[in-house]
């Protein structure tokens, strides 16, 4: 049977089980474009900059688990679209993105949007093709998505030139498997080195685990609170592990790091073993690797073997994949350490934290103070997302946490990715509660995506932190070296409600704390989307 390159595009897809596409058109990527039009199997959203639909891939893959497809045209189509990969290849998140290229025979004579994205994306990704001939297309998509998620997941570029897209092939064959040499990710541990673990925790009196996105990503979240539970372990998280347990479990600690709880740095610094489960120890985790290697021994489990010995060396490194790795230690039941003291001590820790008392001004609300109210009237299986800033920080910290999701950027810090990301999870599951928080910076870097909401009717909920300015960087600026702020009030911002009037989307103002309650009762029981714009002072800091 014969089809053209953008046919088998389309049909390889089918095949990998898509049924949903992010993207942007544009003059290179018609062929496909028209193919996808006769296949209404798989949907399309169109997003209005192709920044967005990376982060609604995104979205989508985190939620479900599988892979996220994006797809734009060439030239500042495919340009745009580098932070959405590159946000997502520092998450590691499965992601395949297409991008239509000038004719092949006419690459590299700089002619109207032609860019080597290839070579502009190779730092983001694990691997990316510029595609030759179609009768490679069933071969290379099965490589594609077979790499964007295994092992540590990550985004897989494809570059299309139009003619590519039109070629004629005879006799198309897909493949059924896929075997790329040198690339055979680990899965089950080192049995030697799963005992030595065992072995260590049973003779632990201060232990602590430290879970993160790779928990996730690996779908190990039940297999993490089974080992927790049994062995009687606290448990801290990083950033992109924070929805792993929920807030009210007794050997919760918190969020770890530079921004993190009190009670779960204190645990940090006070344990005598610290077993990490698939994270890494980056700057924002853990401030000084050095020390923490000086006073305890480290076990570090993760399916990238470069990761473990990177920031932090381990006394004992587990290389697998973290779901493996988990139910081969829970099959030893090995005796438990004697810790019963330990929790103790953090108990205490944890409960003054979760019931101190926040500031109040007049005039505004404090973001801890409504997030703690927001978490208890969520559903529990709610999925939130968060941007970058000041309200990532304090929604990480104070949001409470039940058995649903929060989904950010931990890696490269994407502001503008909130939103997009929520639109990625309500299409991927539009019967599940999502809601999208952001300062008002953010906001505006993703606020055109209102028109995704709108004309997919979705109900999606946004909560916008109002305090005028870059929050954040505010905060910095008013610590030593610095002088002061400069460059980030938010001056000639519009009126949040007016946008949200004009894209058909009803808003409510919050500004007085007493209100708080009963304010989002009616922004999470409006029918259909809403905003909440939350007015917060300029000078409250993520430490207050």
């Amino acid at each position: 049977m014969e089809m053209t390159g953008a046919e088998i595009l389309v049909q390889g897809l089918l095949r990998e089980n898509v049924e949903q596409l992010f993207g942007y058109a544009g003059a290179t990527i018609c062929p496909l474009m028209d193919a996808l039009k006769a296949t209404p199997q798989i949907r399309y959203t169109l997003v209005r900059t192709e920044q967005n639909a990376g982060h609604m891939a995104s979205g989508y893959a985190r939620v479900t688990g599988k892979v996220g497809v994006c797809l734009v045209t060439s030239g500042p189509g495919a340009t745009n679209l580098i932070t959405g990969i590159a946000t997502a290849y520092m998450d590691s998140i499965p992601m395949v993105a297409i991008t239509g290229q000038v004719p092949s025979g006419l690459l590299g004579r700089d002619i109207f949007q032609e860019v080597d994205i290839t070579t502009a994306v190779s730092p983001f990704t694990k691997h990316n093709y510029l595609v030759k001939d179609a009768a490679q297309l069933p071969q290379i998509l099965k490589e594609a998505f077979y790499i964007a998620s295994t092992g540590r997941p990550g985004p897989v570029l494809i570059d299309v030139p139009i003619d590519i897209q039109e070629q004629k092939v005879e006799d198309v064959k897909f493949p059924e498997e896929v075997e790329i040499r040198g690339y055979h990710p680990s899965i089950r541990g080192n049995e030697r080195q799963i005992r030595r673990v065992a072995e260590v925790i049973s003779k632990a009196h201060q232990p602590l685990i430290c879970a993160g996105g790779g928990v996730w990503l690996a779908h190990a979240r039940d297999e993490l609170l089974q080992l927790a539970e049994r062995y009687s372990i606290p448990l801290v998280k990083t950033m992109m592990g924070i929805s792993l347990m929920p807030t009210d479990h007794p050997l919760n600690m918190g969020m770890i790091g530079a921004h993190g709880n009190a009670c779960a740095n204190k645990a940090l610094v006070k344990a005598d073993l610290l077993i990490m489960v698939g994270c890494r120890a980056a700057d924002r985790t853990i401030l000084s690797p050095s020390e923490i290697q000086r006073r305890m021994a480290t076990i570090h489990i993760d399916v990238d073997p470069a990761e473990i010995g990177k920031n932090m060396d381990a006394a004992i490194p587990l290389v697998g994949d973290v779901k493996v790795i988990l139910r081969q230690l829970l099959e030893l039941d090995a005796p438990a350490p004697d810790s019963e003291d330990w929790r103790r001590q953090l108990k205490e820790y944890r409960q003054a934290e979760l019931t101190r008392t926040f500031p109040r001004r007049e005039g505004s609300v404090f973001p801890g103070t409504v997030l703690r109210e927001l978490g208890r009237q969520l559903r529990d299986d709610a999925a939130v997302c968060v941007d970058v800033g000041q309200n990532q920080i304090f929604t990480c910290k104070y949001l409470p946490q039940k058995k649903g999701r929060l989904l950010t950027s931990g890696g490269l810090g994407t502001m503008g990715y909130a939103v997009p990301a929520a639109i990625g999870v309500k299409i991927a599951q539009p019967e599940r509660q999502v809601v999208a928080i952001c300062g008002d910076g953010s906001f505006q870097m993703a606020m055109n995506e209102l028109a995704a909401v709108r004309c997919t009717g979705m109900d999606l909920k946004i909560l916008v932190f109002q305090n005028h300015t870059l929050g954040l960087v505010h905060q910095i600026q008013k610590t030593e070296p610095y002088h002061g702020p400069v460059g980030v009030d938010l001056d000639g911002s519009p009126d949040f409600t007016v946008i949200a009037a004009a894209y058909g989307i009803p808003s409510l103002v919050l500004d007085d704390e007493d209100r708080i309650s009963e304010t989002l009762e009616r922004f999470l029981g409006t029918e259909g989307s809403c905003i909440l714009i939350c007015e917060v002072h300029p000078d409250v800091g993520t430490n207050d």
